[in-house]
């Protein structure tokens, strides 16, 4: 099974769809699993968070594999002081993640944004 990254704009504490998407699981007859969610307060963060050259760096992650930062910025031909704080704040968000001691990687499948333009 893919594992996936739901991507989400509204209030962190937001549960209640969190517990809806797991229901409707378990209703469709599949396993409960839990479910994983990144969750920002609003486009600007998302922007911020996920700039063309953060997205960029996790689709060169997912497309070649784990990688060390100095290589990843090689590959980029990006600067390495930007890819190692790119690197940083997405492994604090949970798109990456650290494989051993220097290697970086994505571990997911797929990362699905739902976007609503109100509650």
């Amino acid at each position: 099974m893919a594992k996936r990254l739901e991507l989400r704009l509204g209030a962190a504490g937001d549960a209640l769809d969190r517990f809806e998407a797991a229901w409707n699981r378990r209703l469709e007859g599949g396993r409960a699993l839990p479910l994983a969610v990144l969750t920002l307060p609003d486009l600007p963060a998302l922007v911020k968070e996920l700039s063309p050259a953060r997205w960029a760096l996790v689709a060169r992650l997912r497309a070649e594999g784990p990688l060390s930062v100095y290589e990843l910025a090689r590959r980029l031909g990006r600067d390495y002081k930007n890819v190692h704080t790119d690197v940083k704040r997405l492994v604090e968000l949970g798109l990456i993640e650290r494989r051993g001691a220097a290697a970086v990687a994505v571990g997911w499948d797929a990362v699905r944004a739902e976007l609503r333009l109100s509650d």
